[in-house]
C-alpha cells in the first residue's frame, strides 16, 4: 500500500468513519493485516480462482495471518 503508519491510521479511520454509516456500505479488498489492526470487518471471505471458498467473521483474518492461505483456504 505504500502508506506509513500515521497515513495508514488516518486512512483506516475514513474506511471506519464510512462503513459505519447507516446509509453506506464498503467492500475492502486487501492482503495486508496491518489495515486490518486499524478496521474490523463485519466479513471476511477468501477467493480462490474467482470463488469465494471460506467465509467467517474477523476471526478469519487473524487466521489467516497466522496459518497463512494454503493451510487456512484448503
Amino acid at each position: 500500500s505504500g502508506l506509513d503508519i500515521d497515513a495508514l491510521r488516518i486512512v483506516a479511520a475514513g474506511i471506519n468513519r464510512i462503513m459505519r454509516a447507516p446509509d453506506k456500505a464498503v467492500l475492502l479488498i486487501t492482503h495486508y493485516q496491518r489495515l486490518l489492526d486499524y478496521v474490523t470487518p463485519d466479513r471476511v471471505h477468501v477467493l480462490d480462482r474467482g470463488k469465494i471458498t471460506r467465509s467467517g467473521g474477523p476471526e478469519l483474518a487473524r487466521q489467516l495471518e497466522r496459518e497463512g492461505y494454503v493451510e487456512v483456504a484448503a
